[in-house]
């Protein structure tokens, strides 16, 4: 019903209005100065007009000092997490550029290098472009992918460090005002990053039609190293992030609130600074590149899947277009949805956070639901044929409406059941920190209970969502089913990113020596911040698991393979090597984490000792030293792991061939998933288990507590276990899922023509 032209002006518009959008968010947090200038009190009147109900003004803490201490702490861990960035980026640049020379020989070589004209894939009665085009185009796509993933992820981290110390002064004037601060800057990065990624993909495909002209089998099979790229940065950028972040975390945790006895985040603590950077490179830059490349790679697989169907056979633009268009719909629901939060209701107590940051996601859902019927109804023709592994299936609009509503409320389901298992107001958490009674090992063996049986009910709705949606449209079911549960991204990076900033903002607070009723606030945000990322992470270990497959789909078809058979040998080596990936993915990370950890307990310990009046907050500890410590160790640790996900499809592709291969993805699918929710499902419960304990909310939390008591240690010891868990292996687990799939597909065209050396020899 929607004309080509209208969906040619559709999509580029409604990314172009989340930019604005997300700019407009930014000066609203601007508006909050970190200069002490404007707090002059002309002869006691109140000009500001909140002179009146400034706590620092009872007290009478000297505004101005609070104000300069909070922008000194920003800078430095604004400076920290800058200098860290473009360290990793120098390194993966060198990597870049190295794999995008392997992406065009491995390709180029598919015909020889050939400039000709072949037949194409899926129709041999037409003729494609070249194989060496493939090669061009695809090496093109994924720089661009990689590059896109890259300024996301520095965006993002640049809005948080910008937004934290904001969020600290305005806690002074309540909870509402700082909570509106920290989401609004949330906001900024999950409408920069979702509209940044639907207009520079559809810029892509609009520049690579004027040489790719009709062949859009050719076209959207180049398109695919777009998602390649995303996914390959957001790799790095996790597991780097994750390893420094949980380095300093654990550190300082051992020495600061162990051994000392001093409060988290107490500026005497050397390690300070680097765990407050690490929570922006980890949680922020990270989380930001993988959700990019989670969302890249869903239209990726869409639109290869699409181009092969009658929307592609028959140059259908708008239908072509349906998986942007479900992206262009969610920037615009995602929009109304956050004016709930900031506009249209105002938190007035600590109690009213989480509801709201929960309301984002119920009505997000809800929104999209209507969202995607009006885009199913207006952008599909009422039947056409979907490519099924060799055949064509009849599909209904309709059908493809209930797919990507499937996608989105198994997403809605993920999340609540991670909050469920998350969140200490619900009895699996309370659990959890009342076995702490009895020491950290009791705390232990009841947080890896919890973290194996809240895999349960996501996994039977990814199960269902996978069954439903390829019934219904085969694989491009499934990967429309992942862009829905992706479709709402602003908003989930929205909430996500709320999580890091309030984080900081307390650290802040406690640094700057503010009064422990704004660190209160500030730890009620936080709490909340706590669990929203944890139900982040749900959507992002969901969505990598439909993308996956659908990824899976693309390649099998790509690779001609008919059946993947389970009882040929071929198949069931690969299945069983690639359950065993993730594991060996894990002890990596795992490790990484501990060693670095380790440098960094010893370098704290040692500044505690040699520094004379350290304790007695007399002398200032030397931060940089641990800033340089968690650099340098992720920097060298994110290697192994990297390389790990990165060459295992091409070594297995090369000498096992696309059987092989496909058994390893299959594998790494499925236990994968598995590991990656329990993980960091485990480690969200004992960190707010621990903070149950610390705020002594409930009566039953007093028995346990204060700060100090014994089980308030042993919490502390499982917090420090799950730190790694829930922050570095599960988190980059689900990229290494999607990764390996996404790589395979790219390299399909080589795998199928010259793959599997060992057996041709044998």
């Amino acid at each position: 019903m929607i004309s080509d032209l209208a969906a040619e002006i559709v999509i580029p518009a409604c990314a172009v209005v989340g930019i604005i959008f997300s700019l407009v968010q930014w000066f609203l947090v601007a508006k909050v100065k970190l200069s002490s200038e404007r707090h002059v009190n002309n002869g006691g009147n109140a000009k500001n007009g909140y002179n009146d109900y400034l706590i620092e003004e009872e007290e009478g803490v000297n505004d101005q000092n609070v104000v300069a201490k909070c922008a000194d702490i920003q800078n430095a861990i604004s400076e920290g997490a800058t200098s860290f960035l473009f360290t990793e980026y120098q390194y993966v640049g060198v990597f870049m550029a190295a794999f995008a020379v392997l992406i065009f020989l491995f390709l180029g070589s598919v015909e020889g290098f050939s400039m000709e004209s072949r037949s194409c894939t899926y129709n041999p009665f037409k003729k494609c472009k070249p194989a060496l085009a493939t090669a061009v185009f695809s090496t093109a796509s994924f720089l661009l992918g990689a590059v896109t993933s890259v300024v996301s992820g520095f965006l993002g981290m640049k809005i948080a460090t910008y937004a934290n110390a904001r969020t600290t002064l305005e806690a002074r004037k309540g909870v509402g005002k700082a909570f509106i601060i920290a989401f609004r800057s949330g906001a900024v990065m999950g409408f920069l990053l979702a509209a940044n990624g639907l207009l520079v993909l559809y810029i892509a495909i609009n520049l690579f039609k004027l040489y790719y002209g009709d062949d859009w089998e050719g076209l959207f099979e180049a398109i695919t190293g777009y998602g390649l790229g995303g996914s390959s940065m957001a790799l790095f950028g996790r597991v780097g992030g994750g390893i420094y972040t949980k380095a300093a975390d654990v550190g300082a945790d051992l020495v600061g609130k162990v051994e000392r006895n001093i409060p988290e985040d107490d500026p005497r603590n050397p390690a300070v600074i680097a765990d407050n950077v690490g929570d922006n490179v980890g949680d922020i830059a990270g989380m930001g590149s993988d959700l990019f490349g989670s969302y890249a790679e869903s239209s990726c697989a869409a639109l290869v899947v699409a181009s092969i169907s009658s929307f592609g056979i028959n140059h259908e633009f708008t239908a072509m277009c349906y998986p942007l268009l479900i992206s262009s719909m969610g920037i615009i629901v995602c929009l109304i949805t956050t004016l709930f939060a900031t506009d249209f209701f105002e938190i007035k107590a600590v109690k009213e956070i989480e509801p709201a940051l929960k309301k984002q996601l119920i009505i997000s859902t809800i929104l999209m639901t209507v969202g995607i019927a009006i885009i199913s109804w207006i952008a599909l023709p009422s039947s056409f044929t979907i490519f099924n592994f060799g055949t064509q299936k009849v599909v209904h609009n309709w059908q493809l409406f209930l797919c990507v509503c499937v996608g989105l409320w198994a997403g809605l389901i993920i999340g609540f059941v991670t909050e469920y298992y998350t969140s200490n107001a619900y009895s699996p958490v309370q659990d959890v920190a009342d076995s702490c009674r009895t020491g950290a090992a009791t705390n232990v063996i009841f947080g890896l209970a919890l973290g194996y049986k809240s895999v349960i009910i996501p996994i039977f709705a990814i199960a269902v969502s996978i069954f439903v949606s390829f019934s219904f449209a085969a694989m491009y079911g499934i990967a429309v089913a992942a862009l829905g549960m992706l479709s709402t991204i602003a908003t989930g990076l929205a909430i996500d990113a709320y999580g890091p900033i309030s984080d900081n903002a307390g650290g802040i607070a406690e640094m700057a020596g503010m009064s422990h009723r704004i660190r209160e606030r500030t730890d009620a945000l936080d709490a909340a911040g706590n669990t929203t990322a944890a139900i982040g992470k749900g959507f992002a270990i969901g969505s990598a698991a439909l993308v996956s497959l659908a990824l899976f789909g693309a390649f099998v078809s790509r690779a001609s393979i008919s059946t993947v058979d389970v009882l040929t040998p071929k198949v069931f080596i690969g299945l069983i090597v690639g359950a065993m990936l993730p594991y060996w993915f894990s002890a990596m990370t795992m490790k990484s984490v501990g060693s670095a950890a380790l440098k960094m307990v010893e370098e704290v310990r040692r500044q505690f000792n040699s520094i004379p009046g350290l304790m007695e907050g007399t002398a200032k500890p030397d931060y940089a030293t641990c800033v340089k410590i968690s650099t340098d160790a992720s920097i060298k640790e994110m290697i192994p792991p990297g390389a790990l996900v990165m060459l295992t499809p091409l070594i297995v592709g090369t000498f096992f061939g696309v059987e092989t291969l496909s058994g390893v993805l299959a594998g790494s699918l499925v236990s994968g998933v598995q590991i990656a929710i329990s993980a960091s499902n485990t480690g969200g419960a004992w960190d707010n288990a621990k903070k149950y304990i610390e705020a002594g909310a409930s009566e039953h939390a007093r028995t346990l507590g204060p700060k100090g008591s014994e089980p308030h240690k042993a919490a502390v010891i499982g917090d420090t276990i799950g730190d790694p868990l829930k922050d570095t292996s599960g988190p980059s687990l689900n990229i290494l899922i999607k990764l390996m799939a996404v790589e395979s597909l790219v390299f399909a065209p080589f795998f199928a023509t010259h793959g599997g050396l060992l057996f041709k020899i044998f």
